[in-house]
């Protein structure tokens, strides 16, 4: 065999470089050469097959020198157990050879099989010729083991898995070991009885041991005699073995699907479906069921691009970008769900930016050519609203042109107006404040009442020297600051001074409105700001420089509001008080490199916070509540509702028809024992 396979791999190499006379590369078997460990090979034949005859033949080689005999075309398509078939194309021939007898292992009455393995090693030729002028030579080596290709099925019969609730898979769980005997497992099989005899006093007990369906405590049969108690027998639970709780249908119930939260949109958004309308703080759908969005700030102060509109909330937002991160917002031919499952299109009016000061706040063009494009500076939506729907959607939007370099502040703002309003003022106005809207301050105690209440609007390098402010907004709980710069002589009592100063500066009020439409006439619609004065410090610093402690740093806003009520299904939503408080820091000078420059920085902040409370005191618990809890199933450890089980609705074992009706029974059972056992019963029985 090693002699047939180095003659293959000489051949092989003979067969690179074409005979003389040849013409190279005109028809060639693609492969050449094929190493057969199945019943079946392809090969191509490349080249134009016409008038080609095609032939097989047995080459066995020399034992002496492992030569193959040399071909001629005088073969045929079958040799020996093999058979040659071609599939002729245009340019490309499917040669297909293929044994012809049966290599599988004799099954008993079986016939045309292998009595013994074997292996069958054999040299195969395949030729092209036209003529008696050979083309090209496919060398086949065929070594094929018996039952190495065989792909029938090896037994027709199928292994019958038994109902596992009648009839469980492993009877003798304690059967570990594969042909040996597991010490005191009495149900292993491999367990000679002799060898059980050694431990059969110590066998595993119970479901492990082999006892895969014992007798339960409830059935009738089953209940020690010692341990009865009277009423046993006639609670106790008649049924076979094949049907208990380890086996059988026992406790055969319902399964539920488990409900997997999604991050889907929780309303009824399908056209097909109804829909039942808005709410306010509910976001805004479109005809995609997906969220209507326009950039808002977050809590962190930066601008996120798909933030959804909530119903009935106005936003006025500025957002900074540049022409390498600037990012179109929805396409202005979205349709949004009215909230009837209705779609309306929006009006769009398109403007152009004639100043572009208003919205350029830096610019770096150093280039006589920079690259500029058209995009948009500022969006305004107007939302007509009645009830719960959406009537109409009216947008304006700014373009211009922004170059490279350049810093655009967008300006996003969003507000919603009743049906029943004309030139953008509302007849029917809610008292209560609206979420988005700005908090009502006052100053009673000046001769021009009207106040303010602001926080910090930082830009550029945010130094509190060119910061803005901007006002409160109700229902937004909002963080911000600013800068000082503070000189390393600063005296901190002057330091203390100036940052309480620019602190105060943000709240220009006495009063803070109940109400959107608090009057400064009347002094019960508004509440009494509570100050909360920065702590006075005394501590000495020793002459220290750049070190001052109880610096009044933070600002913090506390605005206590409740519903008290809705107009139109809208929340009527009112401030109860409102406290303003200090936090003091450590301001220490902090040396930067080599302790040449002698300012430091102080960041003071500014923080709103809206708390929500119960509008009223919850109602006193009655005494008709304080007895009834003493019947809470779910306040005490017994229930008493519950002492007739399976009279009650929490039953759910049996239908409560069939439920009551032994019920009833049992009850005219206990009744007729009752009159049984009383000894004037008997006296009347025995007249």
């Amino acid at each position: 065999m090693r002699a047939a396979g180095f003659g293959a791999l000489l051949l092989l190499l003979l067969r690179a470089a074409p005979c003389p006379g040849q013409p190279a590369g005109d028809t060639v078997f693609q492969p050449s050469f094929i190493h057969m460990s199945g019943p079946r090979v392809n090969s191509f034949f490349l080249g134009n097959s016409s008038g080609v005859n095609f032939s097989i033949i047995l080459s066995p080689g020399d034992a002496e020198t492992g030569k193959l005999q040399l071909a001629n075309c005088s073969g045929s398509q079958r040799a020996g157990d093999w058979n040659l078939d071609v599939t002729p194309g245009v340019n490309i021939s499917k040669v297909t050879v293929s044994l012809s007898r049966s290599l599988e292992l004799c099954l008993p009455n079986a016939t045309e099989c292998c009595p013994s393995p074997l292996c069958m090693v054999e040299t195969l030729q395949v030729l092209a010729c036209r003529g008696s002028v050979m083309l090209a030579q496919l060398l086949i080596q065929a070594e094929i083991f018996a039952n190495s290709s065989f792909a029938g099925n090896v037994s027709e019969n199928a292994t019958i898995i038994p109902n596992q609730a009648f009839k469980p898979l492993g009877s003798c769980p304690c059967n570990l070991t594969v042909g040996a005997c597991d010490v005191r497992c009495c149900c292993d099989l491999e367990c000679t009885p002799d060898f059980q005899q050694l431990f059969s006093g110590s066998c595993f007990p119970g479901v492990f041991g082999g006892d895969v369906n014992p007798p339960y405590d409830q059935l009738c049969s089953s209940q020690p005699m010692e341990y009865t108690p009277e009423w046993f027998p006639f609670l106790c639970v008649q049924s076979s073995l094949d049907n208990t709780p380890f086996l059988g249908y026992f406790y055969h119930g319902s399964i539920s699907t488990p409900k997997v939260p999604s991050f889907k949109i929780p309303l009824q958004t399908s056209p097909g479906k109804p829909f039942t309308g808005y709410r306010e703080g509910d976001p805004i759908v479109t005809e995609e069921d997906e969220y209507f969005t326009v950039p808002q700030q977050s809590m962190a102060g930066q601008c996120v691009g798909n933030a959804p509109v909530a119903y009935l909330h106005n936003f006025d937002v500025k957002c900074l970008t540049n022409l390498e991160s600037y990012k179109e917002g929805l396409p202005q031919d979205v349709r949004i769900n009215s909230g009837t499952a209705d779609f309306i299109q929006q009006n769009v009016v398109y403007r152009a930016i004639t100043d572009r000061s208003k919205f350029i706040t830096e610019s770096d063009l150093l280039a006589a050519e920079v690259l500029c494009q058209n995009v948009t500076f500022a969006e305004h939506y107007k939302f007509i609203w009645k009830d719960m729907n959406i009537e109409q959607v009216n947008v304006t939007v700014f373009l211009g042109s922004l170059c490279d370099g350049e810093i655009l502040t967008q300006r996003f703002t969003v507000e919603f107006l009743s049906l029943n309003s004309t030139h953008g003022e509302e007849l029917f106005e809610n008292p209560g404040y609206q979420v988005g809207k700005p908090v009502k301050a006052a100053n009673l105690n000046a001769s021009d009442p009207l106040g303010s209440l602001n926080i910090w609007q930082p830009a550029g390098r945010g130094l509190c020297a060119s910061a803005a402010d901007r006002p409160v907004l109700f229902g937004v709980d909002s963080y911000s600051g600013c800068i000082l710069e503070v000189d390393i002589n600063e005296d901190c009592s002057s330091l203390r001074g100036n940052v309480t100063e620019k602190l105060n500066a943000l709240i220009q009020a006495t009063h803070i409105g109940k109400r959107d439409n608090s009057s400064y006439t009347d002094l019960s619609d508004w509440v009494e700001i509570i100050r909360l004065d920065p702590f006075s410090s005394n501590v000495s610093t020793g002459g220290l420089k750049g070190f001052c402690p109880d610096i009044p740093a933070n600002l913090n806003i506390h605005i206590i509001f409740a519903k008290v009520g809705a107009v139109e299904g809208i929340p009527l939503q009112e401030i109860l008080a409102v406290q303003i408080s200090y936090s003091t820091v450590l301001w220490q000078f902090q040396c930067g490199l080599g302790c040449r420059n002698t300012l430091s920085f102080l960041p003071i902040t500014a923080s709103v916070q809206f708390i929500e409370v119960p509008a009223q005191p919850p109602p006193p618990v009655t005494r008709y509540q304080k007895i009834y809890a003493e019947f809470d199933c779910s306040q005490n450890e017994v229930c008493w509702p519950q002492l007739l089980y399976p009279l009650t609705r929490f039953y759910t074992g049996e239908p409560y028809s069939q439920c009551l009706a032994k019920g009833l029974f049992l009850a005219f059972l206990v009744f007729l024992a009752t009159i049984m056992s009383n000894p004037w019963f008997c006296k009347l029985w025995s007249r």
